[in-house]
């Protein structure tokens, strides 16, 4: 890892992170690295007042800055945090390393491994099965969010279980894309990217098997069908040109300028404070089978470097407990990772005004339940990129197997580096 590290330091965010950790003169300091909207900083400021010993210094970033400052204070072996939080795709990206991580199963985590979504908690093991990276924080697992309104005026059923049994295949859903887009003039999909992750998030093996191995080119490989897939949607006319994040895409979810959005639970947040117009017109049901699968989450690991593992166990443990789960799912939107939450009263009984007073949670969580055990390797995030850019090229008017073949002679080259 030390190798490379260099490759990775234009992109850090540098010079603002603290390494000073361990006895404060009172008791334990933790210095704590988190990413995104969640409540993190709140429940550490209450686990100080119910442990007076410990201070918790939390530093937030954004997500590419808060890994790539990681990756190269882990790489240099100073500089890590106690405890910090790493994204699900970026997990493999420091598998290499295991030994700069602290092995929570010689912490006593198997005590707590029934908690936790079987397939969530293996993915953070490693090959053998001996070392435990993380323990599991949020998930993502995907529904299908549909706007009412496109659907009703494109004779369709907008009852979330009428919706899940007509739309309960690939073939079904490209059926009602060729309903919407004849009544309305819309598309059934905002993107390339969200028509190409309706399968990509279901593979269990995607761009490489646990030998590092590209498994692309291979006959029968779920990243080519999933592309195609994709190209197939879109010569059709059921793929929209709204990128994720911009202000086209938020508009046109405030304004139902396509028909559904095939993403995880916490878009759910996103669309309430972006797209407030479309309060009341969105509903959620489930995927078909063939598209199940997870999009984002993270874990909770410890690097080595740290003095104080216990401690940071102990806090991390609480803090990923299925009681504090439920308050990061009702406070932040984190959906849990701990199935004994979706047996919970609040979970239970929750209702989004957003989309007209739907228990949303119970739809996601019964998603979370079908998920597989993915691997996804370490330069996941980097070769998936060269496929998106791809899939935008053809959308732009590329030729599908000339964009296939550029991003694959990309794909080799990144690799050889």
């Amino acid at each position: 890892m030390l190798a490379v590290v260099s490759a990775f330091l234009f992109a850090c965010s540098g010079g603002d992170e603290s390494s000073a950790s361990g006895d404060n003169g009172d008791g334990v300091t933790l210095d704590f690295w988190v990413f995104g909207a969640t409540n993190y900083e709140d429940l550490a400021k209450e686990y100080e007042e119910q442990n007076p010993d410990v201070t918790i210094n939390v530093k937030r970033s954004e997500l590419g800055d808060h890994h790539d400052s990681l990756f190269t204070s882990i790489s240099a072996g100073t500089g890590a945090p106690d405890l910090t939080m790493i994204e699900v795709d970026q997990l493999d990206r420091y598998r290499e390393g295991q030994e700069r991580f602290v092995n929570l199963y010689d912490l006593g985590a198997e005590e707590i491994q029934d908690n936790y979504l079987d397939w969530k908690w293996n993915m953070a093991e490693n090959g053998e099965g001996d070392f435990l990276f993380g323990l599991p924080t949020d998930i993502g697992p995907k529904a299908m969010y549909y706007h009412t309104g496109v659907f009703e005026n494109a004779g369709l059923p907008t009852d979330p279980d009428e919706v899940s049994e007509m739309i309960s295949t690939p073939q079904e859903f490209a059926d009602a894309a060729g309903k919407v887009l004849d009544e309305t003039g819309k598309p059934m999909v905002d993107s390339m990217e969200m028509a190409f992750r309706a399968n990509m998030d279901a593979l269990e093996v995607s761009y490489f098997n646990r030998d590092g191995e590209l498994l692309i080119e291979e006959s029968g490989n779920g990243v080519k069908e999933a592309y195609d897939y994709a190209v197939e949607l879109n010569e059709q006319g059921y793929v929209g040109n709204f990128e994720m994040w911009t202000p086209e895409w938020a508009n046109a979810l405030n304004k139902g300028e396509f028909g559904v959005e095939m993403a995880p639970a916490w878009l759910k947040g996103y669309m309430t404070e972006n797209a407030p117009e479309g309060k009341g017109n969105w509903k959620v049901t489930t995927l078909p089978t063939d598209f199940a699968g997870n999009w984002g989450g993270s874990y909770m690991a410890i690097p080595a470097e740290t003095e104080n593992e216990e401690a940071a166990y102990e806090f991390s443990k609480w803090l990923l407990s299925p009681e504090n789960q439920l308050k990061s799912f009702t406070e932040s939107g984190l959906f849990p990772s701990a199935p004994e939450v979706y047996e919970m009263e609040e979970f239970v009984n929750n209702k989004d005004e957003y989309f007209g007073g739907q228990n949303t949670a119970s739809v996601f969580a019964e998603a979370a339940k079908e998920i597989p055990e993915v691997y996804k390797g370490p330069k996941y995030v980097t070769v998936n990129n060269e496929i998106l850019t791809a899939l935008r090229n053809v959308q732009e008017g590329g030729d599908p197997q000339q964009e296939w073949d550029a991003a694959l002679k990309r794909i080799e080259d990144i690799l050889k580096r």
